[in-house]
């Protein structure tokens, strides 16, 4: 795999993963240049919010090595990883119902400085500083999602796990969360994104990998995803 950016935050190297007796991940390989977003595009089924679950030490059964920053994260409890650096947002969002927006955001722990705080936060997300006291049920679809986004931005976190960020929104929603996404690299965020539709993908990436059977199967930088769209609707079945 060419590199083209010397300073890789996150290296994955030779990852597997296994739910029980399930070998989910059979040798995952690929880098996070720091400040870069970087997808992980696959069909259902494929590893990629495993490989996701894997980094952050959700899945404990695995084996290989994930380097974030140099150090070693295979072996290690996701509440040291997450005091690392990296931070996950699931498809789920796991919005707490029986809090209000504001008392989400504030709800993580801040594991490392340089954390936003809740006036940044609000600056990002005007709609969830109007929906400040709106209970977690109450949500739009769109505001459930970037509420799931703002709450990890006050840990300290420098690499954002994004899983499926735009799965079941609309499309003015999709735009959102695209620029959502661009305003975080322009602050010096690198983001994993998992991803089925490259489309939007390409709007917002610099490299995608593609996922098969719990590999990677093939890579591309941003530049070239236009003349490789067959190829890609032939990878993800659409």
């Amino acid at each position: 795999m060419p590199d083209t950016n010397p300073e890789l935050q996150l290296e994955v190297s030779d990852l597997h993963a296994h739910y029980g007796e399930s070998h989910i991940l059979h040798g995952m390989n690929f880098a996070v240049p720091k400040g870069e977003v970087v997808t992980l595009l696959g069909r259902n089924g494929a590893g990629k919010t495993t490989t996701m679950k894997a980094i952050m030490g959700i899945v404990q059964k695995r084996g290989g090595s994930i380097r974030f920053e140099g150090q070693e994260l295979v072996g290690l409890p996701s509440n040291r990883i997450a005091r690392l650096g990296l931070a996950y947002c699931p498809e789920e969002r796991g919005i707490f119902s029986s809090l209000n927006v504001t008392e989400n955001i504030l709800l993580p722990p801040v594991v490392k400085p340089g954390g936003m705080s809740l006036q940044d936060i609000h600056g990002l997300f005007p709609r969830l500083k109007e929906r400040g006291y709106s209970q977690g049920t109450k949500l739009s679809g769109g505001e459930a999602q970037m509420l799931a986004i703002a709450r990890i931005l006050r840990t300290g976190a420098s690499l954002l796990l994004l899983d499926e960020p735009t799965e079941g929104l609309a499309p003015l929603i999709v735009q959102q969360i695209g620029d959502i996404i661009r305003d975080l690299k322009r602050r010096g965020y690198t983001i994993l994104l998992v991803e089925q539709n490259f489309r939007f993908a390409a709007t917002v990436a610099d490299r995608h990998f593609v996922v098969e059977n719990g590999v990677v199967v093939d890579w591309l930088p941003n530049d070239q995803i236009g003349q490789s769209t067959e190829k890609l609707k032939k990878y993800l079945g659409v």
